[in-house]
């Protein structure tokens, strides 16, 4: 895995943090690097969806990136189902392409070009038993939510589940800068210098833009899902289960 070391000599302020070929590359460190808890998050989205798939639907990965998660998802759940992943980034699909080639799993994995921030008419979501939007949501404009979590809605068949995983702002804020700076702790753990935090925070600063838990799971609810749990918390940390229409038990 190669190490990241994007923002380690940027000395003035970066430009747009953007999934380019330089991240690309690096991609899968900094998400071990810059998530916490990345390994047992990928655990807890692979058991609920071994839980949920159904035979003979789809499961999609919205902003896929390199992957991981379809790939840990197709280890897991060896029934009849299709896996595709979209992401925007081409770099990011070419990395992904090549971790799939030689995986085993070059038959069940469909890697598309696809932008949530664009007409979704484009796109393909349909038969859906699982959708996983794994720290995606926040980097769609705000506008786009609704539209992008009702479509999501719409394909899942009954019982289907969507699993967001996503930064989150807190009710208050000074609570809310002192989770930042825990994070900013964690980042340093894990070997990133002052001076990269800061240039990274600076390129994301209208890139990502997070909600509070309590939005997201409005949005969640008000379009469409019936259940909506928050099955993950670290600090500035969340990830969501959304559950369409579940039938009785």
């Amino acid at each position: 895995m190669k190490r990241d070391r994007v923002f380690e000599h940027t000395a003035a302020r970066a430009s747009d943090f953007a999934f380019n070929r330089e991240v690309a590359a690096v991609f899968d460190d900094m998400l071990v690097r810059s998530i916490p808890l990345y390994a047992e998050q990928q655990c807890m989205i692979r058991e609920i969806a071994e839980k949920f798939w159904i035979a003979d639907t789809t499961l999609y990965d919205l902003g896929c990136s390199t992957a991981t998660t379809l790939l840990a998802l197709c280890r897991a759940i060896p029934g009849p189902a299709r896996f595709v992943g979209y992401d925007s980034s081409l770099p990011m699909l070419e990395r992904a392409r090549q971790k799939v080639r030689g995986s085993g799993f070059e038959g069940r994995i469909e890697l598309r070009a696809g932008d949530l921030n664009e007409d979704l008419a484009l796109l393909e979501l349909r038969n859906a038993s699982v959708v996983t939007l794994c720290w995606t949501l926040q980097f769609i404009r705000p506008l786009r939510r609704d539209a992008v979590v009702r479509w999501i809605y719409d394909g899942l068949v009954e019982d289907g589940v969507l699993v967001v995983t996503e930064k989150v702002l807190t009710n208050d804020s000074h609570m809310n800068r002192f989770f930042v700076d825990l994070y900013y702790d964690f980042k340093r753990r894990n070997g990133y210098s002052d001076n990269e935090i800061l240039r990274k925070r600076e390129a994301l600063e209208n890139v990502l833009i997070p909600y509070r838990a309590e939005e997201n799971q409005d949005l969640f609810r008000r379009n469409g899902f019936e259940i909506v749990e928050q099955f993950f918390r670290w600090y500035n940390f969340s990830g969501f289960l959304c559950v369409k229409k579940p039938a009785l038990r």
